[in-house]
């Protein structure tokens, strides 16, 4: 009550700072005289000088907002015929300050971003704009170059249709680039496996704006860009384990200490699979093993549990679709189809295995990232997006991102009604056509939103039962989303959509549909997000619009079901609900809304705690790339970097045969076989004679470098530092993959370590520190053997990096069809020793840890 008095004397946080906004608006408009009476080359050159004072350090963008903003508008009522409004002047000034602008839907997100794009381009450092897909980046990028041409940018735009370097590189060297989330992020990582930095096509990260920022930072952060290879791994396990898990029962939850019946419970708020004590021995009888949760059985363990999760958790037409003998992914919150995107941890394997399709390689990870990530590397983040207060918490935690709620231009006049709660689906969905008829009959169009493919097919035949022309808009036909939104506003549509409903896209209406009341939004059930349920809602009502939204629900449904139905059913039942009628009540509302913020939580933590383990490995990852980088820049002593490998190298090597601390006693027939073969270099017991430690390792390192020199004395300085660099890329990347890998195998494994009373995090960044305390000295020395090992002519010296690019790119594009190469070690008494079994060389180490890691797995030398 008396925060409520507060807000009501001094406004909420959100209020007092679009307030704030407001008073540099009114700067802004005092300007709008002066400008449109300039003449165009005149307006341009009082552009041009801010731009000059940005460029040479005199002013700053905030000192020249007002100027610029004016400009901008000036200029778009000149080119586009359309004049930023106060409230698109606040969201410009929004985004620039680095903050979420929520914009409803028809604001104008598109002209808004012109302000902020314009005043950051004009540092030379580059601006981002980021949309969810083609169509939006190529309309955007054509729609408002005529503002960012006329005050001298040029505009690119990064299409998924663009296969070559060249166009994105031309892309993004212009002031201002369009395009998706996914290719900005692909184009990152594969400019990190790049042997020379002109090859590169991104330039810094500088300024980005996200539009459908909460789709693209919320909705997406769960799943990330990976560029995979492909794997020798069986895929036969695939197949026993779904056998496995068609033979496994059910059984219900209970609470303890009660112990639950059945092989297999499914925890469906967590969408995960508890298999119980009976279940595992079921299943080890079915599989013929002993321990089913040994170290030897931990895959078929891993199989089998996603293969119950396939079975139970995963439906078609609902979270995948099958079209030509594949499985395809629905996204959960847009409803289109993944194309080309897989779920990952065999998961998509056992979805096959299921649908008895052929399974596809399981693929090995050669880049990743996350979007959270990636984004978090430019200097500045902003977005834009008509719902992000759901999610401001997040935002803000996350990203440190403050989200600002922008006042309409025009206020809201939909009206959105109490939900209607209906006992069972099928009464719910009697209700729904009956109300489409009603508002049907009289000409008014109504969009209907669903939750999956499967419920918008249901509405398609029920409409076709009651010959109710209609359109479907669903992931099956999201060819002609454009298309279909843009019709959705005509008199007498009816259009079913699922989540996807033609974002970005406005559904605009005539003064004929404004007197039947506007468009109708019926949504068919609740989303586990209000933010989507509030996406839905926000197709009526644009920009003053008459509209009608409402929300038919069932205690069927499975938000109500899983997370709220016990106290709704309690509610309906104490009000005597009959069957077919229907309970429509504010306390309802706030239930099912509580409900929701339930998911919202657990979906918030489950990022939170992805973030946690994919920040370990981000750490990781800048510090490679910023190494990678390094090795690219001609100016790197790389000669250096090599001489200082070659001496810990030796003290490495030294120590592996040196018997005693003294150093008297030395295993000196191993080590000089050591050395010939992985440095090909000849050393005598006679070198070492009376040296303590400390000097027998300076001493092989002096022989080393002595023969090093000696080999590459042929070559040309230059020559012979770019052959040094490539090769030691080529290293770097083969031992970053399978570091990669390791990483993968490790976080499969490690919630394991909570049943020992160990923090799966801590034990996860104690773990993947070891590891990359092990890729870091294999970088180094397995760079060296290769250096001293390599042989090659004139031919192949001038061809290196081209070699080198082009067995990257076949990497890359063969991923799934080809199998890896088994490592050639070139010696015949090596290839048959088991990886566990004693190194043939002396060393005392197992061969895996010593010859049997050596030389690189991939590339133009393997």
């Amino acid at each position: 009550m008396f925060l409520n008095t507060l807000k009501a004397v001094f406004g909420t946080k959100n209020d007092r700072e679009v307030k704030k906004y407001f008073k540099r608006v009114a700067q802004i408009n005092a300007l709008e005289g002066k400008y449109q009476n300039l003449s165009d080359d005149e307006l341009k050159a009082e552009f041009a000088k801010f731009k000059e004072q940005i460029l040479s350090g005199e002013k700053n963008e905030n000192d020249i907002l007002n100027d610029v903003f004016a400009i901008v508008r000036e200029t778009g009522k000149r080119t586009l015929n359309m004049r930023h409004f106060d409230v698109q002047l606040i969201g410009g000034m929004v985004l620039h300050d680095g903050k979420i602008a929520e914009m409803k839907t028809g604001e104008g997100k598109t002209l808004v971003a012109t302000l902020p794009v314009v005043l950051n381009a004009m540092s030379g450092k580059g601006v981002h704009v980021v949309t969810v897909n083609d169509y939006l980046a190529k309309r955007d990028a054509e729609q408002m170059s005529a503002i960012y041409n006329f005050l001298g940018f040029s505009v690119g735009v990064i299409l998924s249709s663009q296969n070559s370097d060249i166009e994105h590189k031309q892309a993004y060297d212009c002031d201002i680039t369009y395009g998706t989330n996914n290719e900005f992020g692909f184009d990152y990582l594969r400019d990190n496996m790049k042997f020379s930095k002109v090859e590169k096509v991104q330039r810094e990260h500088n300024f980005v704006i996200v539009d459908e920022v909460d789709s693209i930072l919320i909705d997406e952060a769960r799943t990330p860009l990976i560029i995979s290879g492909p794997t020798n791994r069986t895929l036969d396990g695939y197949i026993k384990a779904n056998e496995v898990a068609k033979q496994m029962q059910k059984g219900e939850a209970v609470l303890p200490p009660v112990k639950p019946e059945g092989d297999f419970v499914v925890d469906e708020k967590n969408r995960n699979i508890l298999i119980t004590e009976a279940g595992i021995a079921k299943a080890e009888k079915l599989f013929g093993v002993e321990n089913l949760y040994s170290l030897d059985n931990a895959i078929l363990a891993h199989q089998l549990d996603q293969a119950l999760k396939a079975h139970n958790l995963f439906e078609k037409d609902v979270h995948y679709v099958l079209r030509n003998n594949e499985v395809i992914i629905v996204d959960e919150f847009t409803g289109r189809l993944s194309e080309g995107r897989r779920f990952s941890e065999g998961l998509h394997q056992a979805l096959e295995a299921k649908e008895n399709v052929k399974i596809q390689e399981e693929s090995q990870t050669l880049a990743d990232i996350t979007f959270q990530n990636y984004f978090r590397m430019y200097n500045k983040l902003a977005g834009m997006t008509g719902t992000a207060q759901t999610e401001a918490t997040e935002f803000s935690q996350i990203y440190s991102l403050d989200v600002i709620s922008i006042p309409t231009n025009i206020p809201i006049k939909r009206q959105d009604k109490d939900d209607l709660i209906y006992k069972s689906q099928n009464e719910k969905f009697k209700a729904v056509i009956e109300e489409i008829k009603k508002a049907n009959a009289k000409g008014q169009p109504v969009l209907v939103g669903t939750a999956s493919i499967e419920r918008s097919e249901v509405f398609h035949n029920m409409l076709v039962k009651e010959k109710i022309p209609h359109h479907v808009l669903n992931a099956k036909n999201h060819e002609q989303e454009a298309l279909i939104i843009q019709d959705a506003g005509k008199k007498g549509a009816v259009t079913i959509a699922t989540n996807m409903a033609g974002r970005g896209v406005d559904i605009k209406i005539d003064d004929e549909i404004r007197a039947l009341g506007g468009l109708y939004i019926i949504g068919t059930e609740r989303h586990e997000s209000r933010r989507i349920d509030n996406q839905l809602r926000g197709r009526a009502g644009r920009q003053g619009d008459p509209g009608i939204s409402r929300f038919y629900l069932s205690l069927e449904d499975n938000l109500l079901r899983i997370f709220g139905g016990d106290r709704i059913k309690s509610i309906m039942d104490r009000l005597g609900i009959e069957e077919g009628e229907s309970i429509e009540s504010r306390i309802v509302t706030r239930a099912v809304e509580n409900a929701q913020k339930k998911v919202e939580s657990l979906h918030f933590e489950s990022r939170k705690h992805l973030l946690e383990y994919d920040d370990v490995a981000n750490e990781q990852r800048k510090t490679i790339y910023r190494y990678r980088n390094e090795l690219l820049d001609e100016n790197y002593d790389i000669r250096a970097k090599i001489s200082q490998n070659i001496a810990e190298y030796s003290a490495n090597v030294m120590n592996d045969y040196i018997l005693d601390e003294s150093g008297s006693n030395v295993n000196f027939e191993n080590l000089k076989a050591k050395i010939l073969y992985e440095c090909s270099t000849q050393i005598s017991e006679k070198d070492f004679e009376n040296l303590s430690v400390i000097e027998m390792q300076d001493k092989l390192s002096q022989i080393l470098e002595n023969s090093y020199n000696e080999k590459m004395s042929r070559l040309e300085i230059k020559e012979l530092r770019n052959i040094e660099r490539i090769l030691y890329l080529q290293v770097l990347d083969n031992a970053w993959r399978e570091h990669l890998y390791q990483m993968d195998i490790l976080k499969t494994g490690i919630g394991l370590r909570g049943y020992n009373q160990k923090d799966p995090l801590v034990e996860y960044k104690k773990e993947s520190y070891n590891l990359f305390l092990e890729l870091v000295n294999r970088i180094k020395f397995d760079s060296i053997k290769l250096l001293f090992s390599v042989q090659f002519n004139q031919e192949e010296v001038q061809n290196l990096e081209n070699k080198a690019n082009e067995e990257n790119e076949k990497l890359l594009q063969s991923s799934v069809e080809m199998g890896a190469s088994e490592d050639n070690l070139g010696e015949a008494e090596f290839k048959k020793v088991p990886r566990n079994a004693p190194c043939p060389c002396g060393s005392g180490k197992k061969f895996k840890e010593c010859h049997g890691k050596s030389g690189p797995k991939q590339g133009i030398l393997a």
